[in-house]
């Protein structure tokens, strides 16, 4: 069984690479996601794009959940038997703890996908907003995809891959727009991790809720730029899947940016997952 991490800040476009990677991928493939939050949406994103995936919400796999990933990882491989298993750990996951995990049931080469937001990343890292958290992706991938390459400015850009290509000089490293690479991603596996592997060093709030099935977009979509402003706390990441009055939409937040497009079927059940720190959890509850 091939198998891969796709790893990455909250925001970075993991998602986006898996729906487009998988489509390349010859066999039975299998997507285990990881959302940080009691409610998962990346799950149900991959159904409507008829991708096969396992859902395991509600915390951290390279931590809190590391015995449930094992677990489902070994069902997954007893009862699906796929061809290829990608992993996606949430966006505040060390890819560390996750080939930690994998040795435990003798998976130990797996290809390590990063990807990075071209338009933050030198800001966030110089600023060592998440500390050693940002190595511990770079230094554990074995392909990096600078993207959002398009949004930047061409001197951040090359910034960004040499700061990256200073951390790890033996990744295959990429500037994409909308995670392409155009051509196909190598199945490269490091053949030596970082000795002295880590938990990620810091902890974010999460917020997780239901919501009605006749919202307005409008509404939703000012309520979601309201959450760039501070007023709920620092929020640096939020995702949502509502079936509005104007039918179903997805609605994504990544540190100040919005988002919102048609979803393509109806969903199951509408409902908000926010991440940040200092959450103003009684607000954000009865702000919609």
């Amino acid at each position: 069984m091939k198998t891969t991490i796709v790893c990455g800040m909250l925001g970075a476009g993991k998602t986006t690479f898996i729906g487009q990677f998988i489509r390349d991928i010859k066999g039975k493939a299998v997507v285990l996601v990881n959302d940080f939050g009691k409610t998962g949406i990346d799950g149900e994103i991959f159904s409507a794009e008829g991708i096969e995936s396992i859902e395991l919400p509600s915390g951290c796999v390279c931590c809190t959940l590391k015995f449930d990933l094992i677990t489902t990882i070994r069902k997954i491989i007893d009862t699906l038997a796929p061809e290829h298993l990608l992993i996606e750990p949430s966006g505040v996951a060390a890819p560390s703890g996750v080939l930690e995990a994998l040795e435990v049931i003798h998976i130990d080469r797996a290809t390590v996908v990063g990807i990075l937001d071209a338009t933050e990343f030198l800001e966030l890292y110089e600023a060592e907003m998440f500390g050693r958290f940002f190595e511990d992706q770079i230094t554990n991938s074995d392909v990096i995809l600078v993207n959002k390459a398009d949004l930047a400015e061409k001197e951040i850009v090359d910034r960004t891959v040499q700061t990256v290509e200073q951390l790890n000089p033996g990744a295959i490293v990429y500037r994409t727009v909308n995670c392409r690479t155009g051509e196909p991603i190598p199945a490269v596996s490091g053949g030596e991790r970082p000795a002295g592997r880590h938990d990620h060093h810091f902890h974010f709030d999460t917020l997780s809720l239901k919501l009605g099935n006749d919202l307005d977009l409008e509404a939703i979509s000012s309520f979601f730029h309201e959450m760039t402003t501070g007023r709920y706390g620092d929020i640096v990441r939020a995702k949502a899947l509502v079936n509005t009055a104007q039918g179903p939409y997805k609605f994504d937040l990544s540190f100040a940016n919005v988002q919102s497009v048609s979803f393509a079927k109806e969903i199951s059940a509408s409902r908000l997952v926010i991440i940040g720190t200092g959450l103003n959890k009684e607000d954000l509850s009865s702000a919609i």
